[in-house]
């Protein structure tokens, strides 16, 4: 095939040379947009399992995500002592003062009402409203004991990794916005980048049409944008850790996600913060956690302390009209009231948690002091989990769009022989000669 002849074919099917550009830029932006929504949809697996459907990347190894960002933020930014240390034992006890009267109140009526009925009912008035305030007034040290036994004893009565765990486990809509939110923008350019890149690619697509006419070079080329256009975006979202140079120095570049580390790591603390590492969730988990069992046993001895000590004298004439079995059936029904109130009580204590514990404070210094490794690791694995599928899958498509447009070419291709364009030849014929 001389040159004339590619020309001439050129000139004649002008409007398919001109679109293959721009359909090579459709396949990078379209591959890219079905590779994003395959890493997190559907939440569930759609089809006929193991092999016959989908589930999103990140959703399908829920398990495994969890775990990697909850290794990052307890071994790099958190620890549960950290978040303990900025709480006051007096001020947790003056804030939930009022609905802990409340409940010692009612624990107590409730309590010695059924267990010794006849002997409650019997007590006149004034004697039950003394016997209750003295009770009321040894809440406090009870609460306060419970809270330093927690401090001194974090590790068996609070799983920090257990918690944000469980929490994403449960909440895999959460765990997609983790990485979607965090890296918006990280996402918007591996989208847009298959554009530009896929119109780079299919102006050499167009060149190699005009040489061969061969039906391999559509197919091949959309294979080769959806496969190229993929892996070159997530290249160049996360490498190089540091700005380098390329093209003799005249173009700088840094990974996307390391330059943006500072709007990453703000929208990173904001979801963790407002999502998981709250107070209502903290607490929740020391309440009713895997380890709730042993803040129950801390909560029965501190209890039982009390009512042993507010005995006094009084404890073996106590002992006498009860019996032993009832008295310690009481402590036991007691512990057990303070436990199942305990939630509703600490409440109360949220706002001043929230204020206290300043995490996303604590958490946007600690991110500002991982290496640019360890701040990789934050969005890096939604990527690195099957990366390999997406790929493919990108190439495949392109692969499927570059036959369709061997078909469009045929279908509206003229032939180059009814083409009049020897004078227009004649007139170019400097440019080449």
């Amino acid at each position: 095939m001389n040159f004339d002849y590619i020309l001439a074919d050129i000139l004649t099917n002008w409007y398919l040379y001109v679109s293959m550009p721009f359909v090579a830029a459709i396949i990078g932006y379209l591959t890219k947009i079905v590779a994003i929504r395959m890493m997190f949809q559907p939440l569930e697996f759609v089809g006929k399992p193991p092999f016959f459907g989908w589930q999103g990347i990140v959703p399908r190894k829920a398990a495994i995500m969890a775990g990697i960002a909850c290794d990052t933020m307890t071994e790099k930014l958190i620890t549960p002592g950290e978040i303990f240390d900025r709480l006051d034992n007096d001020r947790i006890i003056h804030e939930i003062e009022q609905p802990l009267l409340q409940s010692t109140d009612e624990i107590a009526r409730d309590v010695l009402s059924h267990l010794q009925p006849d002997l409650w009912e019997s007590l006149p008035e004034r004697v039950r409203r003394l016997l209750i305030r003295r009770i009321q007034a040894q809440a406090p040290a009870i609460v306060a004991a419970i809270m330093t036994d927690v401090r001194n004893n974090l590790d068996t009565v609070f799983d920090l990794n257990d918690m944000v765990v469980s929490k994403l486990l449960r909440d895999k809509t959460l765990l997609n916005r983790i990485f979607l939110e965090a890296g918006a923008d990280e996402f918007r350019f591996i989208r847009n980048s298959g554009a530009y890149f896929g119109f780079a690619i299919g102006c050499v697509q167009a060149l190699a049409w005009a040489a061969t006419h061969s039906p391999l070079i559509m197919p091949l080329f959309g294979l080769f944008t959806g496969w190229f256009t993929d892996w070159i975006a997530l290249k160049m979202v996360f490498r190089p850790l540091y700005p380098s140079r390329y093209c003799f120095g005249l173009v700088q570049w840094q990974g996307l996600f390391q330059k943006r580390r500072h709007e990453v790591a703000r929208d990173y603390v904001r979801l963790i913060t407002q999502e998981i590492l709250t107070p209502a969730s903290i607490i929740d988990a020391i309440l009713k956690g895997p380890f709730s069992d042993r803040l129950f046993t801390m909560v029965n001895r501190e209890v039982q302390q009390v009512i042993d000590d507010q005995s006094g004298l009084a404890r073996p004439l106590l002992l006498m009209t009860v019996g032993d079995r009832r008295y310690q059936a009481m402590k036991h029904a007691v512990a057990e009231q303070v436990m199942a109130r305990l939630p509703q009580t600490m409440k109360y204590v949220e706002h001043y948690a929230q204020e206290a514990m300043d995490l996303e404070q604590l958490l946007s210094a600690k991110m500002d002091e991982l290496s640019a490794e360890e701040f990789e690791g934050l969005l890096r694995p939604a990527f690195r989990q099957d990366e390999w599928i997406l790929i493919t899958v990108g190439a495949l498509l392109g692969f499927l769009v570059g036959e369709l447009q061997v078909l469009g070419m045929e279908l509206l291709a003229r032939p180059v022989a009814g083409f009049d364009h020897q004078a227009l030849l004649q007139l170019l014929q400097p440019l080449w000669s």
